[in-house]
C-alpha cells in the first residue's frame, strides 16, 4: 500500500515542515502538466487550445469539489491579490456604504490591494492587531450600516486562529454588505464548506497546502451575488461569448467567468488541478487527523498543552529567543520559519508524528521557550 507521503516529492534535508509556504510537489503533477499543457500544445500547435481549456475547466471543476460549490461559481485566478481586486472592482458603493472591514492581522496583500480601489469609493476601516479576530464580538463592534464589504481570514496565517466565519457572514448579510473569506491557509487542511457558513465569496491560492505550486488561485462567488458584480479587469474570457469577436459588443459572462479577466495561463492551473485532486484522494479528514495527531504528539513532547483544536494546521508559537530556536531547528535539519518572533511549523500527510516528537524535542534540548501566538 502506498503511504501518503509517497505521494509527495520531499525536499532534501530533514522533516519538511513549511506546507503553509509552499506545498510539496506531487509526484503526480510532472505527467499531469504534460498531458494538460505540453502534449497538447507539441502535437497540435494552435489546436491545442481545446485541450487547454479542458484543464481550465479541469481546475474549476477541483476546485468547485473542494469547497462544495458548483464549478459555474469559480473563476480561476493568478493570485489572491488579482481575485480579491477583481472581485471588490465589481462593487458600486452607495454614498456613505463605502467601507471595507478587516483586520490587521489579516495578510498584508489584502491590505494593499485596497490602497488604490479608494478611487471606487472604498477606503478599509482596520479591525486593530491586539483585537482578537476570532470573536463574533470583535466584528461586531466595527461593524455598521456604512460597510459594504467584510474581509475575513479563515486561518490568520501569523496565529493560526480561526475567523467565526458563519457569524461574520450573518453580520454582513444583516448590514448589507459582502462577506469574503481568504481561505489560503485553511483549504486541504480544514473542512471548507460555504454553503453552510453563508458567505458570498471565497479566495485562495494552490501554493500551500494544496500542493498545486505559484501563479494558480481561484475566487468563488456565490451564484446570487454575481449579475450584481461588475469587475474592472475584464477581458476576451469574461466575455458571455468569448468567440463572438465582435469590439462593439461586451456583455459580462452570466456566471462567474466574468471575473476571469483574458487569455488564461494554462500550465498552473494544470499544476494545481493535480494538486488538488491529490489532496481529495488522500481526504481531507485523513490529512486533518495525521495534522492533529503530529500536534498531539508535539504537546506530549514538549509536555505542554497548546490547546490547538480550534485553530489551523500551522503552528504558531511566540519564541522567547528565535535565534536560538532557528539554530537548533537548522542544526537538525527541520525547514520551519518565523515570522518576527513567531515559529511555524506545519505537518501535512508526508510528516508523521515520531518527526513532530523530534521537532518538539530539539526546541527543549535547546532551552527555548514557547507559547501560543495571539
Amino acid at each position: 500500500m502506498t503511504e501518503t507521503r509517497d505521494l509527495f516529492h520531499l525536499p532534501e534535508g530533514g522533516p519538511y515542515l513549511l506546507a503553509h509556504s509552499v506545498g510539496c510537489l506531487p509526484r503526480s503533477a510532472g505527467p499531469a502538466l504534460e498531458a494538460g499543457m505540453l502534449a497538447p500544445w507539441r502535437t497540435a500547435g494552435g489546436d491545442a487550445w481545446a485541450n487547454w481549456l479542458d484543464t481550465i475547466e479541469g481546475f474549476r471543476s477541483a476546485v468547485a469539489t473542494l469547497l462544495g460549490v458548483d464549478a459555474a461559481t469559480v473563476a480561476p485566478q493568478t493570485s489572491v491579490s488579482a481575485a480579491l481586486f477583481t472581485l471588490l472592482s465589481g462593487l458600486r458603493p452607495e454614498p456613505g456604504k463605502g467601507v471595507v472591514l478587516l483586520s490587521e492581522q489579516a495578510f498584508p496583500t489584502v491590505g494593499f490591494v485596497l490602497a488604490p480601489l479608494a478611487g471606487l469609493g472604498l477606503t478599509p476601516r482596520f479591525i486593530l492587531a491586539h483585537e482578537d479576530p476570532s470573536d463574533p464580538a470583535t466584528w461586531a463592534r466595527h461593524c455598521d450600516g456604512s460597510v459594504a464589504a467584510i474581509i475575513a481570514m479563515h486561518v490568520h496565517s501569523n496565529s493560526g486562529l480561526v475567523s467565526p466565519v458563519t457569524e461574520i457572514a450573518a453580520l454582513a448579510r444583516k448590514h448589507g454588505a459582502l462577506s469574503i473569506l481568504d481561505v489560503a491557509q485553511s483549504a486541504g487542511i480544514l473542512p471548507i464548506a460555504a454553503r453552510e457558513w453563508g458567505v458570498d465569496a471565497m479566495i485562495g491560492s494552490c501554493v500551500k497546502w494544496l500542493c498545486g505550486g505559484p501563479g494558480a488561485a481561484y475566487l468563488h462567488v456565490r451564484a446570487e451575488r454575481i449579475p450584481a458584480l461588475e469587475p474592472l479587469d475584464v477581458g476576451w474570457f469574461a466575455h458571455e461569448t468569448p468567440f463572438a469577436f465582435d469590439i462593439h459588443d461586451f456583455r459580462y459572462a452570466s456566471d462567474a467567468r466574468r471575473f476571469q479577466g483574458g487569455t488564461p495561463s494554462v500550465a498552473p492551473f494544470a499544476l494545481a488541478a493535480e494538486g488538488i485532486r491529490t489532496v481529495l484522494a488522500i481526504g481531507q479528514d485523513a490529512l486533518l487527523a495525521n495534522n492533529r495527531a503530529c500536534i498531539a504528539a508535539f504537546e506530549e513532547e514538549a509536555g505542554q498543552s497548546l490547546d490547538w483544536s480550534a485553530r489551523g494546521g500551522t503552528l504558531c508559537l511566540t519564541c522567547d529567543d528565535p535565534t536560538v530556536a532557528t539554530q537548533a531547528l537548522r542544526a537538525a535539519g527541520f525547514a520551519h520559519d518565523f515570522r518576527g518572533a513567531i515559529l511555524r511549523a506545519s505537518f501535512h500527510g508526508w510528516n508523521r508524528p515520531e518527526e513532530a516528537r523530534a521537532f518538539a524535542r530539539t526546541l527543549c534540548e535547546a532551552g527555548v521557550a514557547l507559547t501560543p501566538a495571539r
